[in-house]
């Protein structure tokens, strides 16, 4: 099958051309390489036989256009988007440009291709569109974040994704694009750029830096291991129903203290450092977010019954690999670190 990959340098994006290589499948990644992207996170893939990369911006009609007729996609998966909520809150505009108006673009340009191409290969055609569990808001304590649940997006960046989310909808109703959708909990694995919770406390708590937490620490989220979520992305574009939406979960909710202390000490026992000492010390509480959301957790049940997914990797299991893979992988990360230390984003006046 040859599948177009919009974001496919970025961190879920790269496992899942990964995934689709691993398959058989014929790719071509699409990645405009902005500060997130990295071929570096493409290892295996680039110079493969069944893979093609083109830098390119989804909100470029004309590129976008060309990337449709010479590649003639059976399926395209559209991950490319701005997605740290902090630096949504300092620059919204780079947000609704690349969120909104990209996948505009990539909709249109699917569109113009699913109506050109012949009787008999229509049928096959999707447009898998990828999304995230912050377009649903908070939670309280209580509850799941299910398909049908009301969106009510608390920042730029999930205002701007669940916008997208209705483009996709319309766009299945009113121009009958095959169109299928699935919302995910927070990812977290190997080529994450550092700027996100785990790999930020990972590489800060080996170099012995400071462990910023925001308020108290008690939001909670459920995490999903990035590899898991690849396989529930291509098996929901290949076998999801057009017009429906899939919520892809982890079944691992954690308040963020305790994944913090988590990663302590799964550091601690693999690599002890007597100048550091125990990591737990180095967690240091700072003035929360902006419309931090309290809790976010998925309901995955409609997955799991229509289509037989289930993650494959406990929080536990998912994090010493996590670890292990930073431990291992100075080359990718070290030169990132030269352009973002960590420094706190999102505190805009």
């Amino acid at each position: 099958m040859r599948v177009l990959v919009t974001g496919g340098a970025g961190f879920i994006g790269s496992a899942v051309v990964r995934h689709l290589i691993g398959l058989g499948h014929q790719v071509l990644t699409f990645d405009k390489l902005t500060y997130a992207g990295n071929l570096g996170s493409l290892a295996g893939a680039m110079g493969h036989a069944n893979h093609t990369f083109l830098k390119a911006d989804i909100c470029d009609a004309a590129a976008v256009r060309a990337a449709f007729s010479s590649f003639r996609p059976e399926l395209v998966m559209h991950l490319a988007a701005e997605s740290h909520v902090d630096r949504s809150i300092d620059g919204p505009g780079e947000f609704i440009g690349t969120n909104v108006v990209g996948t505009y673009t990539m909709l249109q340009e699917a569109l113009r291709h699913f109506r050109a191409l012949p009787e008999s290969e229509r049928a096959a055609f999707r447009f898998h569109h990828i999304s995230t569990d912050e377009v649903f808001g908070s939670l309280g304590p209580e509850g799941l974040f299910r398909e049908d649940t009301p969106y009510q997006p608390n920042s730029p960046y999930s205002a701007s994704k669940a916008a997208s989310d209705h483009l996709v909808r319309a766009w299945f109703h009113t121009y009958g694009l095959p169109a299928v959708m699935s919302n995910c909990s927070n990812n977290y694995g190997p080529y994450h750029f550092p700027e996100k919770l785990i790999p930020l406390v990972i590489l800060n708590a080996l170099e012995g830096a400071p462990l910023p937490v925001y308020g108290t620490g008690e939001n909670v989220r459920d995490w999903l291991y990035v590899e898991d979520h690849a396989e529930a992305l291509v098996l929901i574009a290949t076998k999801g129903r057009p017009g429906e939406s899939y919520n892809v979960g982890g079944a691992s909710e954690r308040r963020n203290i305790d994944v913090v202390r988590a990663i302590c000490a799964v550091l601690d026992a693999r690599v002890p450092d007597a100048a550091i000492g125990p990591r737990e010390g180095l967690i240091r509480f700072v003035t929360d977010r902006p419309g931090h959301d309290a809790r976010y957790a998925i309901d995955f049940s409609k997955l799991a019954r229509e289509l037989g997914w289930s993650p494959r990797h406990t929080f536990e299991s998912g994090l010493e690999a996590t670890v292990d893979w930073y431990l291992s992988n100075r080359d990718w990360w070290e030169p990132l670190r030269t352009r973002y230390q960590g420094q706190r984003l999102g505190l805009a006046s």
